[in-house]
């Protein structure tokens, strides 16, 4: 790294990582992903592993600090949290998610594979997707939010999503960060990886055209309601009458649709209160008009005191899901009892949920079985690879109503179009107050209902039937692919001469 930047990088880093999260929705800016990356990776060639580190958590800290300030409206406006305790559980999340990068850029240097420029081409973007899977699939439950390959839905990359999933169109972006290193770096080799970038972008739009799943059978005509009753009016008694009765009156002026779908608890009451006397002659009706109504409501099961976000389709094909993905500190609270301890005393208030078997049986409507999956849960993409053989089309309940007009609500959206792609499965999304949208086997969203408005998108679907190749492999050939070539990269460097010594900090 030049001198004259070693002092600076840190801040530069911090603008960096918020130039990274312009790549995500809403603001869309896709190809800032690998340029932000390419310049992560080019300040922590031949860096010590401390320097590294802090250059990392600053660029994780940018990052965080623009992509999840949504942390702040939930913890405050809907949790209860005063402004100060809100603004501190907030700067925690985006210190504790920061550290990520930070161990990214430390394992490099430690490792001493950042030394080598040609090894740390490849070096760098297998530890920075090894330590995207710990964070997206092992710590606290998961959380892969800001994950680059999210980025590239509308970009020639978005080819290899159902090819290779998440993790694996993560690691071709990330060895594009790198090859745009390579370019300046490499004089003699510019044109060679000018062309290999070219290449891979060139793959990339080929493999979008192609069509990995079928349609399997007739098209489906389908209603998704959105109420748009705000998280802190939802559950007040007053208006559990008024939010039946709306749901209620809209599903029956449209039961020419084979398929209506409620948001997320849409039902602001447990099972039992609501079974006898609104549930069953709601799932009569239906089945009269020959249609499936999807509706989200908790259940409690009061003999063994267990409680569960469920889903329930009523009609002809009635059945129970049970989320098996909780959100932790919003549904579960993980690291008791420490984490209860620091929140009962911040007087905020959380749900205490258990989690459903991991292989349900699917639900079905219009005479098909689909994957349902509860909010959070579509963030997952091996949660939806679960029985997807035996599935025509993916149901999404949501309630981003706790995130209120923040930018959360569009990145969520984006989460669930990789499902679509992943699968080739068109993804009906239902949501309290925005952004309920139907998606396409393709990723594509063809509607979208605006947020904060009532609304009901109608619209047909086709099932569909067959396998993408991501659907086939999942994330684990990609997870053996990066741990065997990380060990192989560390013996390398062994036996690799470096001529830069590192500088001292």
């Amino acid at each position: 790294m030049p001198r004259f930047l070693t002092h600076y990088w840190q801040l530069f880093a911090l603008l960096t990582g918020a130039l990274f999260t312009l790549s995500f929705a809403p603001f869309n800016y896709p190809y800032l992903a690998p340029l932000a990356l390419s310049l992560l990776f080019y300040s922590w060639q031949n860096t010590p592993p401390l320097r590294a580190f802090l250059i990392g958590y600053c660029f994780g800290i940018g990052s965080f600090g623009v992509g999840i300030s949504w942390v702040y409206i939930s913890v405050h406006d809907f949790g209860g949290a005063n402004s100060f305790n809100a603004s501190l559980i907030t700067l925690l999340c985006v210190l504790f998610w920061g550290v990520f990068p930070a161990l990214a850029g430390y394992i490099s240097a430690k490792t001493q594979l950042n030394k080598s420029q040609k090894l740390s081409y490849i070096a760098l973007p297998i530890i920075w997707m090894l330590i995207e899977y710990c964070r997206g699939e092992l710590i606290l439950n998961g959380f892969p939010w800001l994950q680059i390959a999210y980025a590239q839905l509308d970009t020639p990359l978005a080819g290899y999503i159902p090819v290779l999933g998440a993790y694996g169109t993560g690691l071709i972006s990330t060895l594009m960060a790198t090859g745009l290193i390579g370019i300046f770096q490499q004089p003699r080799y510019q044109i060679v990886l000018m062309a290999l970038l070219l290449t891979i972008l060139s793959i990339g739009a080929t493999l979008k055209t192609i069509q990995w799943t079928q349609p399997n059978g007739a098209p489906i005509k389908v209603s998704l309601l959105q109420g748009n009753l705000s998280q802190d009016q939802k559950w007040l008694p007053e208006n559990k009458t008024k939010t039946l009765l709306w749901y209620k009156a809209t599903t029956e002026a449209h039961w020419d649709s084979e398929l209506i779908i409620w948001p997320e608890t849409a039902i602001p009451a447990y099972l039992s209160e609501v079974n006898d006397w609104f549930i069953q002659p709601l799932s009569k009706q239906a089945e009269q008009h020959q249609s499936t109504v999807v509706v989200s409501l908790p259940f409690k099961n009061e003999a063994i005191n267990e409680k569960y976000n469920t889903v329930m389709s009523l009609g002809k094909d009635s059945g129970l899901y049970k989320k098996r993905h909780l959100l932790p500190f919003g549904e579960y609270l993980p690291l008791q009892p420490l984490s209860g301890f620091i929140l009962n005393s911040l007087a905020i208030k959380l749900g205490d949920f258990n989690a459903g078997d991991k292989n349900q049986t699917l639900l079905k409507a219009a005479g098909h079985p689909f994957i349902t999956t509860i909010c959070y849960e579509d963030a997952f993409g091996a949660l939806g690879l679960v029985n997807i053989d035996q599935a025509a089309f993916l149901i999404n309940l949501t309630n981003d109503a706790w995130f209120g007009n923040s930018i959360e609500p569009y990145q969520h959206l984006q989460l669930a179009r990789m499902r679509a792609l992943e699968t080739g499965r068109f993804l009906l999304r239902a949501t309290n107050t925005g952004i309920t949208a139907i998606i396409d086997f393709k990723g594509h969203v063809v509607q979208q209902a605006a947020l904060f408005e009532p609304a009901t998108l109608t619209d047909s679907i086709t099932p569909m039937k067959g396998l993408t190749p991501y659907a086939h492999i999942g994330d684990r050939p990609i997870l053996i692919l990066l741990v065997t070539v990380f060990f192989i990269l560390i013996r390398l460097s062994r036996r690799t001469p470096f001529n830069n010594p590192t500088d001292a900090l």
